[in-house]
This record gives structure tokens, C-alpha cells and sequence, in this order.
């Protein structure tokens, strides 16, 4: 009996999600993605028009949940951050993915839109002088780093994110 539509699809995804992070966009073709999926090249045509519009459908929820996080940020810098590392955890795998081919952000037209939500959280955490700009960027681009640079390891995510926002409070200049 076939899969639901919507199961290939969400399967699809998940493959991809799991190739890209590990061999990158480049290097993954479709027919490989097809050929895990148990379906043909043309099959998955049915579900995505092209390899960027799966990536699309991955990048996108990501992109959607730190944008509600930046348009309700908590009052409380540390909740933010927390907030901020929650979010980048939970979608690791893509962060990952996109690291491996940084270029693909510019074929998918998201750079603007991730430095306008990048800079709406910069500017909640911090001053708006040269100085605060700084301390917010690497606060949250270290939070960032420490999702993607550290194992992903169920045992390790509390102490990793206290140590990470400990750290991001830091760089804020901010108790920790």
C-alpha cells in the first residue's frame, strides 16, 4: 500500500534535512533523495518543484519561528537568549546544512530576511551604539555556534545551553 502524500513529503524532508547536514546541498542530488525514499526522481517532482524549493521547505519553518520569536521577545535578556538557543537547537540539522553551503542562502533570497530578524533581536538585547551592536552580534552568534560546533547530544543540550547563555550574557556585558 503507498504512503500518504503528505508522509512522502514530511519523509522527503527528513532525508534531506539529514543529507544536507552531513554531505551538504551540493552534494546531494535528488535522485539520491528519491533513491532513499523508496520512490523515483519523478515521484519526488510530485512533492517539490526543484531541490532549492525542498530546501525551502526546510529553511522556511526555521526562518518563520525566529521571526515570532524577534516580533514577541521576552522582556528578560536571559529568556531571550534562551529563547534564541531553543529555537537554533531545534532546528540544528538545517543550521547545519546551511553552514555546509553558505552560498545557497543567496540562491534562496533569505540573506536580507535574516539579517532584518538578526538585527530586530540585536537591537532588544542591547544599545544601539557601534559598541552594544558588537556584543549583541557575537552573543547571539555565539549561541548560534554553540548549536551547531557542539555534538548533538540529549545528555549535553541543559549544560550547553546554561554555558552558552552564561556566556552570551557576557558577551552583553550582562550578569550571567
Amino acid at each position: 500500500m503507498p504512503r500518504p502524500n503528505a508522509d512522502t513529503r514530511e519523509e522527503a524532508r527528513r532525508i534531506a534535512t539529514e543529507l544536507f547536514a552531513t554531505r551538504g546541498y551540493e552534494q546531494t542530488s535528488l535522485a539520491e533523495i528519491a533513491t532513499r525514499l523508496g520512490i523515483t526522481k519523478a515521484a519526488l517532482y510530485y512533492h517539490f518543484r526543484s531541490k532549492s524549493d525542498l530546501l525551502r521547505s526546510l529553511v522556511e519553518p526555521m526562518l518563520d519561528d525566529i521571526e515570532a520569536l524577534a516580533g514577541d521577545l521576552p522582556s528578560d535578556p536571559r529568556a531571550t537568549l534562551e529563547a534564541y538557543f531553543d529555537t537554533c537547537h531545534r532546528h540544528r540539522a538545517v543550521l547545519v546544512g546551511l553552514l555546509r553551503d553558505v552560498a545557497v542562502l543567496n540562491e534562496l533570497k533569505i540573506v536580507d530576511r535574516i539579517i532584518a530578524v538578526r538585527t530586530r533581536i540585536d537591537a532588544a538585547l542591547t544599545d544601539p551604539t557601534p559598541a552594544g551592536r558588537v556584543r549583541a552580534v557575537v552573543a547571539l552568534g555565539g549561541l548560534q555556534d554553540a548549536v551547531v560546533l557542539f555534538p548533538d547530544d540529549p545528555t549535553l543540550t541543559t549544560t550547553l545551553r546554561t554555558e552558552a547563555v552564561d556566556a552570551a550574557l557576557r558577551a552583553l556585558d550582562l550578569p550571567a
